[in-house]
């Protein structure tokens, strides 16, 4: 890899590592590439992504970022799982780690918050962007539909005195 392509790399790391909501750090020793491609298409279907990256180059695009000791993490055979959404990556990470004991998650950083394999897997069991999206909505509609409900009732209750009525008159 020559001079420029080295820069490319950075420029891209550079990029990732300050747009991305969440970067997990895991080994992958002993993943086949068919189990990689796996990883890869679970990480694409949450809006995430995975990059294998040399590990100088990384700490290299790290320096001077609010994440930098995360350069610690990047020993061995690393791959990085990132994602916007700051839960996306770690949900994934995490999922794969429990099904592939060969993937071993090492830690990553939220922002500037240096995560542990704890914190990793902390960060996984938060609700997703969606999940807390939804439970908003679910929590602003409730009270409209009580009160239609409520508006509804008292019509529900005299049609049903009326029926009642009506029957006990026919009878």
């Amino acid at each position: 890899m020559d001079r420029a392509q080295k820069e490319k790399v950075v420029g891209e790391l550079d990029q990732i590592f300050a747009s991305s909501g969440v970067v997990v750090v895991a080994h992958y020793a002993g993943i086949t590439v068919a189990q990689m491609q796996d990883l890869r298409a679970e990480m694409r279907a949450v809006g995430g992504s995975v990059r294998v990256a040399k590990n100088k180059l990384a700490r290299i695009a790290l320096e001077g970022k609010p994440a930098a000791k995360m350069g610690d993490l990047l020993t061995g055979m690393t791959v990085m799982a990132y994602s916007e959404d700051p839960v996306a990556a770690a949900k994934v990470a995490d999922a794969y780690a429990k099904k592939n004991d060969k993937f071993v998650i090492l830690g990553g950083a939220m922002g500037d918050t240096i995560l542990d394999p704890a914190g990793v897997k902390a960060v996984a069991s938060m609700p997703s962007r969606e999940e807390l999206i939804a439970s908003i909505v679910a929590c602003i509609g409730a009270p409209a539909s009580s009160i239609a409900g409520a508006i509804g009732a008292p019509a529900s209750n005299i049609a049903s005195i009326l029926s009642t009525i009506e029957e006990r008159a026919a009878a």
